[in-house]
């Protein structure tokens, strides 16, 4: 019997989106106040749904402590309270939440071996959120 757990998680991050590939009047075109020199943050939802079995001594698809630590260590640790431009793989990278979304997921995927990872789900605003399944990326 597979079951699904989907856990949320909070972090705040600022950056800016902005593209060494495009002019500054392209850039301010394609991203508009979100590419305010200054950058801007968000107070980010998380959702990481694992799935599996339901280990019959536990009842659980996978420890939550385990996944805790796992996306503490893994996600919150590196990007909570940090301007994302700054980190390596946002250099060339433009950090838009859909290419964080997919950086967590490849971060957990390789970390996370409790359970399988379904999706992860990054809510940037009310009005914004953005879910990544591991469907294969764009090329750089």
């Amino acid at each position: 019997m597979k079951a699904h757990l989907t856990r949320r998680y909070l972090f705040s991050a600022s950056h800016r989106l902005h593209s060494a590939e495009m002019s500054a009047e392209e850039n301010l075109a394609t991203y508009g106040k979100c590419n305010n020199p200054h950058g801007h943050g968000h107070n980010y939802a998380l959702e990481v749904t694992v799935s599996g079995p339901v280990d019959a001594t536990t009842g659980m698809v996978c420890n939550l402590v385990d996944l805790d630590q796992c996306v503490e260590r893994e996600v919150l640790a590196r990007y909570h309270l940090e301007n994302l431009n700054t980190r390596k793989e946002f250099v060339v990278t433009v950090p838009t939440t859909e290419n964080l979304c997919i950086e967590i997921f490849e971060i957990l995927q390789r970390a996370f071996q409790y359970a399988h990872l379904e999706r992860v789900r990054l809510e940037e605003t009310m009005m914004n959120s953005f879910e990544y399944t591991g469907n294969h990326r764009a090329p750089r």
